[in-house]
């Protein structure tokens, strides 16, 4: 399966960005194999609608899930849209993420602009 990190860099040991719409890069991650690709966000810059057009992004990558610390409310609509689960995590390297999100350890999250809580 397919998941994206947002991410501060684009290697899978740079730190996870808590931001979705204007992460720096986003890891496409793939469970099965290990592999991974790093995607610049070029949406991070917009003025407006950046959360929408990462969404978007993500969606044509074929993820199943995304985890960031956050989604605002149009990311959260457009994922939901696309059927793509959100998880938060409080952060980490991408590493680390991935790691708790396959022991089963990440939240999903059910609503927009919801942050990772303890």
């Amino acid at each position: 399966m397919k998941i994206a990190v947002s991410s501060k860099g684009n290697k899978i040991t740079d730190e996870m960005d808590p931001r979705f719409g204007r992460c720096s890069n986003l890891i496409i991650y793939d469970t099965d194999s290990g592999e991974f690709e790093a995607a610049e966000n070029s949406s991070a810059q917009l003025s407006g609608g950046a959360g929408i057009q990462t969404a978007q992004f993500t969606v044509s990558k074929g993820v199943k899930a995304v985890i960031s610390g956050s989604f605002g409310p149009n990311a959260f609509n457009t994922l939901k849209a696309a059927e793509i689960e959100m998880y938060t995590d409080a952060g980490g390297t991408v590493e680390e993420v991935i790691k708790r999100f396959k022991e089963g350890k990440l939240k999903k999250t059910e609503d927009a602009g919801t942050s990772f809580k303890h």
